[in-house]
């Protein structure tokens, strides 16, 4: 008789995941807070309105696969601090990472930037953003989220790439134009444009337009009436909807963020 050994069944395996508790302090750009499945990050500098940085790039990227890999988080809230949502703004042709570096620099700021968004998508729970105020850099990524909620006195900018002498290849590429449409979104990447909340309201990027001091208790409303649905349904949902985003970062993101990173080269 031939000794056939049963295949091992799934739950054998050790599936890779994370606990709130390994990583809820863990960042020093983002406040975490969960209560009943919900999860808010709130993104800061200080203790302040979040001020753009390496280390948010890096702490982000790390952050969206931890919470993307707890599988006891059940809607997650985006959020700003203070008086705006990400800063600060950069003047034309005045941008301090603008300088020429070499490939082994910006080798990791190309890798964390392939998988800061994707790591984003990659929460299979409904997202929804919180933006406190203007956003005037990086606007893509609170803008990827399920629900978009605005305060009255924000604006998106998009101040550190072309108009601050870089390519815009780390994802508002892709984003601005899906949302905007091709020619605003060109537009709004090579101009600098300033679009206002009603504005964006108006556009389609943001869903809702309410004061400031109940964007955050708007959001939280939103989650729990999501957190109603069954757990399967929310993470089904959430993985339909974003999928073909997911294939556009997957085309789109490497290339765009090689040509940024290209033209920031050193001449030979």
């Amino acid at each position: 008789m031939t000794d056939v050994t049963e295949a091992p069944s799934m739950t054998h395996f050790d599936r890779v995941e994370s606990t709130f508790d390994s990583y809820k302090n863990k960042y020093e750009s983002i406040k975490m807070h969960r209560e009943n499945g919900i999860l808010e990050m709130h993104l800061h500098t200080g203790g302040g309105s979040l001020q753009w940085s390496l280390l948010a790039h890096n702490e982000l990227e790390d952050a969206f696969l931890e919470v993307g890999r707890d599988r006891e988080n059940d809607v997650v809230i985006l959020a700003g601090t203070g008086e705006y949502f990400s800063g600060p703004a950069i003047e034309p042709g005045q941008h301090p990472n603008r300088k020429s570096m070499t490939a082994e620099g910006y080798d990791p700021i190309y890798w964390e930037g392939k998988h800061l968004l994707p790591n984003l998508l990659a929460i299979e729970v409904p997202v929804i953003s919180a933006i406190n105020g203007p956003a005037v850099r990086h606007a893509e990524i609170p803008l990827v989220s399920d629900i978009v909620l605005a305060s009255e006195d924000t604006y998106f900018q998009d101040t550190a790439h072309f108009a601050g002498g870089m390519v815009p290849g780390d994802g508002m590429h892709i984003v601005m134009p899906l949302l905007m449409g091709p020619t605003r979104g060109r537009y709004f990447l090579l101009t600098g444009q300033k679009i206002n909340a009603d504005k964006a309201l108006e556009i389609g990027i943001v869903n809702e337009v309410v004061p400031k001091d109940e964007v955050l208790e708007r959001a939280r409303e939103l989650a729990r009436l999501i957190n109603q649905q069954p757990r399967l349904v929310r993470r089904y949902t959430r993985a339909v909807l974003t999928e073909d985003l997911k294939l556009r970062m997957h085309g789109l993101l490497g290339y765009g963020l090689a040509l940024e990173g290209l033209a920031r080269m050193k001449s030979v």
